[in-house]
């Protein structure tokens, strides 16, 4: 595929996250959105509406399997509900389509392991959809440590959180087993970010965790072993003012990425610090880490790339998570 052809996206799903990632799509300089469908009547027309009225020829279906046998898409984005994104990366595969999965991935090894093995069976490309990790200002934050500035990384601090608009009380509706809660929403890009400062896996975790009537978690806090004396912390809320940041502490000095999963106009700050008494603020362009996630995706499909998150990292993050949840519903450190 030469340079200038263009991506052909489908999204499955009306979900609210579709505000910020179908704009992506259609701002994307390598994609073009093709179609939307959803299985709830009028809803795939109504976002099209509200999102891209500017841009006519988007088939509407209100028929899943509609938008997969259409021979135009080639690739789709999957923003349904956590339990069901297995099923439908599945089913989308079998149509020999590309998938980006909204996170997290699947709710367990198992179904990550059964995507992978389809992927390569029908050779198309899957990732998971972290999409800070497109953002320029994480780029930054390696170099800074590569520099040797704040020496060897010794712990990592990591917060998502915010207050549950009423809005969003669906999230709480379902039991954890089944998607619901503060881990699998918000938790897992927590959880993420932790993973990218270390080399290896973390050997345990300790966890504990508030829950509500549905069995679905609303706060979280834990503490991962990395061995060594090396900890990383991650905390996260549906019921704590907005903090969305992490910290990372080494040998040598230390550094602060104030807001990582940013909304595209917000200006990315880093703030450093050294043992010798250096200390600096950078203040980063804006940029919107959900084009270049979508732009990352398409030049992965036309050129041939392996994306940059790979299904073994969607692997290793299940493992953290499913073990992290064991952990606050057991009350006991859990091996990993």
């Amino acid at each position: 595929m030469n340079q200038a052809e263009k991506l052909r996206w489908g999204i499955l799903g009306a979900a609210r996250v579709n505000e910020r990632l179908l704009p992506a799509i259609l701002e994307a300089d390598n994609a073009e959105l093709v179609a939307i469908a959803s299985r709830r009547p009028g809803a795939a027309a109504e976002t099209l509406k509200k999102y891209a009225p500017c841009y006519p020829g988007i088939h509407a279906y209100d028929d899943m399997e509609a938008l997969l046998t259409n021979p135009d898409v080639q690739a789709v984005y999957l923003p349904m509900a956590n339990h069901e994104h297995a099923e439908w990366a599945l089913r989308a595969i079998a149509h020999r389509k590309h998938v980006l999965c909204e996170k997290p991935m699947a709710l367990s090894l198992s179904d990550i392991e059964a995507i992978d093995k389809a992927a390569r069976n029908y050779d198309v490309k899957v990732m998971e959809g972290f999409m800070y990790r497109f953002h320029p200002q994480h780029r930054r934050v390696m170099e800074i440590i590569q520099s040797g500035l704040i020496g060897d990384v010794r712990s990592v601090r990591s917060c998502f959180s915010f207050m549950m608009r009423p809005a969003r009380m669906y999230r709480l509706a379902e039991h954890v087993d089944r998607g619901g809660g503060a881990m699998w929403d918000i938790g897992c890009y927590a959880i993420h970010v932790i993973r990218m400062f270390f080399e290896q896996a973390p050997s345990a975790v300790t966890c504990m965790a508030k829950y509500a009537d549905s069995g679905a978690d609303i706060a979280s806090s834990g503490i991962l072993d990395y061995g060594d004396g090396r900890f990383a912390q991650f905390d996260f809320s549906f019921q704590r003012a907005r903090r969305c940041e992490y910290e990372i502490v080494g040998s040598q000095g230390g550094l602060k990425c104030h807001v990582v999963w940013q909304l595209p106009g917000d200006i990315p700050i880093i703030s450093w610090w050294s043992e010798d008494g250096r200390q600096g603020e950078e203040r980063l362009p804006a940029a919107n880490h959900f084009k270049l996630e979508i732009e990352h995706f398409s030049d992965c499909v036309l050129q041939d790339k392996l994306p940059l998150l790979s299904l073994d990292d969607a692997k290793a993050n299940c493992r953290v998570i499913v073990a992290a949840l064991k952990s606050a519903a057991s009350g006991q450190t859990v091996s990993i």
